[in-house]
């Protein structure tokens, strides 16, 4: 792939990941105000952060092929351009519903940019070494990523410049995307695609439908008392998923191209490495709402202060996945369980020490301490999830992964956020913020638990040349 200069295309490349992981943190600090200033419902409100996780769920395994199909930088173009809009829209509605819609398509957007960073990443650096450095970059700016969308979040949420402060969190990604776009024009060349390979729409409509139906029931549900539609939703989600599964057996069998490879799941260790995945990531962003909410709406503190009380947790994030990204090879999968261990730590100190009064100190202390051990967890997960995969199913094993990732991460919002808001809710509990933190994290426990027993059943050792690249969002 010839460029001006790679590492300026990397540069390029990074934008994807930097705005996709900037819009999930964004949205987490700046809930409460977009709640109040919409008139929104609590489901409706959880649905603002899981309709863009369900988005980017649903399609990445399909955006992940479509650069296959029809070039790498012509998708990531396209992908750029449609997230760029749909931030706008999101900036422009004016209900909770129009809002929700958008977020869904912003999401879908993201799964197609995203996806076609790490290949062209892949294309770029063929050299081991300098594609070690551009993972490292990779990883550098996720986490950067993350500091940058909690900040600013805090900020613009409060600010008020012609439009409301929380229409600015969507319009932000405006320049970066006409910047973004110009340089993927002009920067970066088309990859070859394949033409002997058929597309599984089919099995992408199923995966997406049956995605859909179990996450706006779970969030959707509850608000309405859990009504006929309810169990509609559910029963439509088990057949729909049912069917996928079926159909990807199927083409499986007929040695056509299935969207994914279920054959894969027919490996103890992945399936299980999947479980650990699923239950720690729907407590990862749980966690990150319901602390975000907590400290707003029931403490009083500001949007911004908000913000900057997450800082600490990126930065030992940050400090943490380093150290433990020399040692793993070492140590394999107990340093994950030292991360887990360190995160259970954090959960009980503040179930105990967090209050109905507002002591800034230890609550960056204890939020940074779960970021300290988060660093030692999930950016490794993929590799312990891929340490036994054959060099020639890592892609396919890497896109179930994400479509599992993003999945758990949407299920996270709708069961322990949902949670969250039914003791908010409820006549004995009402209003009482802590009171619902302390039982979003005791499920967090009991999610943790699990993991840790997950991981206890992988092998010890882990293969470090099977390294690829970490999804820290």
């Amino acid at each position: 792939m010839k460029t001006v200069n790679k590492w300026f295309a990397l540069c390029v490349v990074l934008t994807a990941p930097l705005l996709y992981v900037i819009d999930i943190f964004i949205i987490n600090i700046a809930i409460p105000t977009i709640k109040t200033n919409l008139h929104a419902t609590d489901g409706e409100i959880q649905l603002v952060i899981a309709s863009y996780l369900l988005g980017s769920a649903c399609f990445l395994v399909t955006g992940g092929r479509a650069g296959d199909f029809l070039g790498k930088k012509k998708v990531f173009f396209w992908g750029m351009l449609t997230f760029t809009v749909t931030s706008c829209i999101c900036g422009l509605c004016q209900n909770a519903t129009q809002l929700n819609i958008a977020r869904f398509f912003q999401g879908v957007s993201s799964a197609f940019m995203v996806t076609q960073s790490i290949s062209l990443i892949q294309v770029l650096f063929t050299e081991s070494k300098e594609r070690a450095v551009a993972i490292g970059w990779y990883g550098i700016t996720l986490s950067i990523a993350a500091i940058i969308g909690q900040v600013l979040g805090g900020y613009l949420a409060e600010i008020h410049f012609v439009i409301e402060g929380w229409r600015l969190i969507f319009f932000i990604n405006l320049p970066v995307g006409i910047l973004s776009l110009l340089s993927i024009h002009f920067y970066l060349t088309e990859t070859p695609t394949l033409e002997k390979v058929r597309f599984d729409y089919q099995g992408a409509l199923y995966l997406t439908i049956g995605l859909a139906c179990i996450i706006y029931a779970l969030t959707e549900g509850r608000d309405n008392g859990f009504p006929w539609w309810f169990y509609m939703l559910t029963f439509l989600s088990i057949v729909f998923l049912i069917s996928f599964i079926v159909i990807q057996q199927r083409k499986l069998t007929r040695k056509q191209d299935p969207l994914i490879d279920i054959s894969l799941f027919s490996l103890k260790d992945f399936k299980i490495g999947l479980y650990a995945v699923l239950f720690h990531f729907m407590l990862h962003t749980a966690y990150l709402l319901i602390v975000a909410v907590y400290l707003q709406s029931g403490l009083g503190v500001s949007a911004l202060a908000c913000g900057l009380y997450f800082i600490p947790h990126a930065i030992l994030f940050m400090i943490s996945s380093i150290f433990a990204g020399k040692f793993l090879p070492q140590y394999g999968k107990r340093i994950l369980q030292w991360g887990l261990l360190i995160i259970l730590v954090s959960f009980v100190l503040q179930i105990i020490f967090f209050s109905h009064r507002d002591v800034p100190f230890i609550s960056m202390l204890l939020i940074g301490l779960y970021g300290l051990g988060n660093g030692l967890v999930l950016p490794f997960l993929l590799n312990v999830v891929l340490d036994n995969i054959k060099e020639k199913d890592a892609g396919a094993a890497s896109g179930i992964f994400s479509t599992f990732q993003q999945t758990a991460s949407a299920l996270g919002i709708s069961i322990i956020g949902g949670i969250f808001y039914s003791i908010l809710e409820h006549e004995y509990f009402k209003n009482d913020y802590l009171f619902a933190l302390q039982v979003g994290l005791s499920v967090g426990i009991f999610f943790l638990i699990i993991v840790w027993w997950m991981l206890s059943k992988l092998p010890y050792s882990y293969k470090s040349e099977k390294a690829t690249l970490h999804k820290l969002d």
